[in-house]
């Protein structure tokens, strides 16, 4: 249900944007596939913090679809279009012609086209955000912190284990972070919760990045909708090419990871209690998933 809500509003932005050629390459980096880990959390976060996320019956027997709702929509798609648009960069930058089994912007429509695809995708997102000025100041810190990870990973290399998380904390665990905000701004919670969502989600995003070291290292590029081994041909820092410990060892960090955001959960007093189960879950997914 979040998911698909979620897809709707991402397809309904994209499909207003002009020139057509725009929406077209848009549409291609944006509707090819994906996780939607941000954007769901987006809107777990949202319910857990207390906000109004039913859909609207139609048939007359509520007051429509409720302000909350509308807001963590927006906020979800428009943290998933900065994701993407920092794809579309990464791809470039390692030169990978493949994203999520189909060719990457770049590979698909030439390098100039792909920075316009990106240009238009941080435009649509800051659209989205620019209602509540907390969502542009949470998204704002977040993408500085994802262009210092960039730019520590392409000129000054972590060297050791707490060097490395620190990169992980920029380059992924901010967007998570800024994800989770941006659903507790959308529920209207206090700045106490607000920022033990943003701890929370800062874990996850730096588990996430250590699976996906993992990942590169482990896993069949072919499940992965991926290149592998890319960490190694291009001798990018990861946990792995970083400390040189074994994938299973790399994975423990995670799960470390992982178990302290879901202590940062117990900190806060969370309304929904499915949506509690839900982003405990989703603590668990992002170290145990396979793509």
């Amino acid at each position: 249900m979040r998911r698909d809500a979620v897809e709707r509003r991402l397809e309904e932005v994209v499909a207003r944007v002009e020139p057509e050629a725009l929406s077209a390459e848009m549409r291609h980096v944006v509707l090819s596939g994906g996780k939607r880990v941000r954007p769901t959390l987006t809107v777990l976060v949202c319910e857990a913090a207390g906000g109004d996320v039913r859909r609207s019956t139609g048939d007359g027997s509520d007051d429509g679809v409720p302000a909350d709702r509308e807001r963590a929509l927006d906020f979800a798609a428009g943290v998933e279009l900065v994701h993407n648009a920092s794809l579309v960069v990464d791809d470039i930058i390692d030169r990978s012609a493949v994203r999520r089994g189909t060719k990457s912007a770049w590979a698909e429509y030439g390098h100039g086209q792909a920075i316009v695809a990106s240009d238009g995708l941080l435009g649509e997102a800051f659209a989205l955000f620019s209602a509540d000025p907390r969502a542009m100041e949470v998204v704002a810190d977040a993408m500085v912190e994802l262009g210092e990870g960039e730019a520590t990973e392409l000129v000054a290399r972590p060297t050791t284990e707490r060097e490395y998380v620190d990169l992980a904390r920029r380059k992924t665990g901010a967007l998570f972070r800024a994800a989770a905000q941006l659903g507790a701004i959308a529920a209207d919670a206090d700045g106490e919760s607000i920022t033990a969502f943003g701890e929370y989600a800062e874990r996850v995003g730096i588990a996430f990045q250590i699976r996906d070291d993992v990942l590169d290292a482990t896993a069949d590029e072919d499940a992965l909708g991926k290149p592998t081994r890319q960490d190694e041909e291009m001798d990018r820092p990861s946990l792995v090419q970083v400390t040189g410990m074994a994938p299973a060892e790399a994975n423990e960090r995670a799960h470390e990871q992982a178990v302290e955001a879901r202590r940062a959960l117990d900190s806060i007093d969370l309304v929904d209690s499915e949506a509690r189960r839900y982003l405990e879950e989703l603590a668990v997914f992002v170290v145990e998933r396979e793509r």
